[in-house]
């Protein structure tokens, strides 16, 4: 069984993370969608309710699971077994951190590879920080996260 982590801080999962772990569930037996807890970041959501938001966008696909972790992700990756880490690129400047990031996980776990998938183009501008400030702003931010968690990131952003 091939088994893909697919990392993040999903704060809020938006439709461009949504498209990168459709597209890895396609690639791969199983994916486990990774809320990475960093102690240095203060989220909107809670780890579990960023995993309570990503499990209910991707009820749908079966091969999907979600957990949460707060160590280094080699050595999550290596726990699990998987093979790949997968990572979603928007634009050139994504691409500098996330080859970094690739070549330490590495060389701290040469038994998993980082695949790369290029996000899908009307998607290439979205971030979470994106839909916070716009939804902080009291914008409308239909178009940016999946229709199941509209209201939720509403509730917990706007004015």
């Amino acid at each position: 069984m091939k088994i893909a982590v697919c990392p993040g801080s999903f704060d809020p999962v938006t439709k461009g993370h949504l498209d990168i772990i459709t597209r890895a569930s396609r690639l791969f037996d199983r994916v486990i969608v990774l809320v990475v807890i960093n102690a240095a970041k203060t989220p909107s959501f809670t780890a579990e309710e960023r995993m309570q938001l990503i499990c209910r966008v991707t009820e749908d696909l079966p091969n999907v699971e979600v957990q949460s972790y707060s160590g280094l992700l080699a050595d999550y990756v290596r726990d699990v077994g998987a093979v790949a880490i997968v990572k979603g690129l928007r634009a050139v400047s994504d691409f500098e951190y996330e080859f970094q990031m690739a070549l330490a996980n590495k060389k701290l776990n040469p038994g998993a590879d980082t695949l790369f998938l290029t996000t899908a183009a009307e998607n290439m501008y979205l971030s979470s920080s994106i839909v916070k400030q716009i939804a902080q702003f009291g914008g409308d931010i239909a178009d940016f996260v999946p229709a199941q968690i509209v209201e939720d990131v509403k509730r917990r952003l706007c004015p």
